[in-house]
């Protein structure tokens, strides 16, 4: 608690001048360093930790048997390729020599556009990252699937073909 020290320490000044006692003050910290730990230890113990936050993704059963793969129409599909330098590349059909350049931004309209001309049930978008892609490229075209509210998506790896061709892009854009 506190404490107020009286010491000595009166005494004249001169004729008729008293001279103010000095009163020293003590303030004892304990209770109060008490008080602060009892309210972390409340907090903590109170407060919920965040949960992980986690997309849902439902991959088809994975099968070596040609015939019980998923077929898609090559009208509905859009194949998006993901490249080094956050390039994005795509092609719409079953005709890669047929690729586009486009960025984050621009590949929204072309998501948006072909889900526009395509019917639903045939709108397919297959998403394949190279060797260069970086981990928040592929959350970030993940993120468009949700934005855009595309119903049927798949994650493929690129087959050398693509790659051969995605690569010769790049090149010949300086990329």
């Amino acid at each position: 608690m506190a404490a107020i020290d009286e010491g000595g320490g009166g005494g004249h000044k001169g004729p008729g001048v008293k001279k103010a006692k000095k009163l020293s003050t003590r303030v004892d910290m304990t209770p109060m360093v008490d008080l602060g730990f009892l309210l972390i230890t409340f907090f903590i113990f109170s407060t919920t930790m965040a949960q992980p936050t986690a997309m849902q993704l439902i991959m088809p059963k994975d099968t070596e048997k040609p015939e019980e793969q998923t077929k898609v129409k090559a009208s509905g599909a859009l194949t998006i390729m993901l490249g080094k330098n956050n390039g994005v590349y795509y092609y719409e059909g079953d005709d890669p020599t047929k690729i586009q350049i486009s960025d984050y931004k621009k590949i929204r309209d072309v998501i948006i556009e072909k889900k526009k001309n395509t019917k639903p049930e045939d709108f397919v978008v297959v998403i394949k990252p190279n060797d260069e892609a970086t981990y928040q490229n592929v959350v970030a075209i993940l993120d468009e699937m949700s934005i855009n509210e595309v119903k049927k998506f798949a994650m493929v790896n690129i087959s050398p073909q693509e790659n051969e061709l995605l690569l010769a892009t790049e090149k010949s854009n300086g990329i």
